[in-house]
């Protein structure tokens, strides 16, 4: 035990001696740009309005838009084309609304309004779209209101866990596991195969120290380098990101050893196999970026994968921690929650 402890104190003191352990700052800028930047909530979208009618229920329905977050109401010409702001990059929609709008409104006739959208951009298409009818509906339900029967049915939504819809909250958890799924591996593998490339591995070999406690020295090095990045990403996470622990810690704390202990070990066991720096790099990105990011639920469920990819996500090891993350600090349902997952 003595030799695997001073193993991992000569890698440590390495590690501060190389000057590797200015990576430790790479998770959290890493957190600071994807927890920050990673959106699925379209606000701010340019819209241009040609308005043929210019009566009131027409101003009355462009202010509904212009009161949503989502748009930012743009004039334009009637006279112009609406698909020149597309082309000019003015605009992603375009709303036209006809001549006699607020008369056949009044009488109670059907009065479609244009709506033009960029689809260039499929999934932001999807989402202003959608936007779009929301906003319409509720300027339906504004000229509806008064006396009158009620639906029979109304719908009263509620988020719970997430009530703001923070794409912070969301995102934040999955950055953490992200940061801690490339940067140790990436230091360990580093180590590793440094030692078959400067052939300093041939001094362990005529030591008294033996292949367990050799490996074992460095998987315990790069566990505590993964414990230094949890405690500094989880102080971000709770000033910055206003993340808190929801319920039992206990799950968050046995699943964050065993997942330092594996990725290490990863780290590790890809610099045994691979002496090359730069190879070795590339093989630990692939395992801790690409299929972190990709197949591990973190954009998006892992349903919208094609069945023919999505058994690969079963040997994905970040797909299991994100999913304790996220109910540690979001949904907080504890062992009973994450035991099965």
């Amino acid at each position: 035990m003595t030799r695997i402890f001073a193993q991992a104190r000569k890698e440590l003191t390495q590690l501060l001696r190389d000057r590797l352990a200015l990576a430790l700052l790479l998770p959290i800028f890493q957190l600071l740009l994807m927890g920050n930047s990673i959106s699925m909530i379209v606000r701010d979208l340019p819209i241009v309005v040609q308005d043929f009618d210019d009566s009131p229920a027409s101003r009355a329905l462009i202010d509904v838009f212009r009161g949503s977050m989502t748009f930012r109401i743009l004039p334009w010409p009637t006279d112009k084309q609406p698909e020149t702001a597309f082309t000019r990059n003015t605009a992603r929609a375009a709303l036209v609304i006809p001549e006699n709008f607020g008369r056949d409104l009044a009488r109670g006739v059907n009065t479609p309004v244009q709506l033009l959208v960029d689809g260039s951009d499929a999934n932001t298409s999807k989402l202003l779209a959608g936007y779009a009818a929301g906003v319409a509906r509720s300027f339906n339900a504004s000229r509806a209101g008064g006396p009158g029967p009620q639906p029979a049915v109304q719908t009263a939504v509620r988020f719970w866990y997430n009530p703001g819809l923070s794409s912070k909250k969301f995102y934040g958890p999955g950055v953490f596991v992200m940061a801690l799924s490339m940067f140790p591996p990436l230091l360990a593998t580093l180590a590793m195969a440094r030692e078959g490339e400067r052939k300093t591995i041939l001094q362990v070999y005529v030591s008294n120290i033996s292949a367990f406690e050799f490996l074992l020295g460095k998987v315990l090095a790069f566990m505590a380098v993964a414990f230094a990045e949890t405690v500094v990403l989880l102080i971000m996470l709770y000033t910055m990101f206003g993340v808190r622990l929801a319920g039992d810690p206990t799950p968050f704390l046995v699943a964050t050893l065993l997942y330092a202990f594996c990725v290490a070990s990863f780290g590790i066991m890809v610099g045994a196999a691979v002496p090359h720096q730069a190879a070795a790099m590339q093989v630990v990105m692939l395992g801790g970026f690409l299929l972190s990011f990709m197949l591990s639920g973190l954009m998006f469920p892992l349903s919208n994968i094609p069945a023919g990819l999505r058994w690969i996500s079963n040997f994905v090891w970040s797909r299991y921690y994100i999913e304790i993350v996220r109910d540690a600090f979001l949904q907080g349902g504890g062992w009973p929650a994450v035991w099965y997952k």
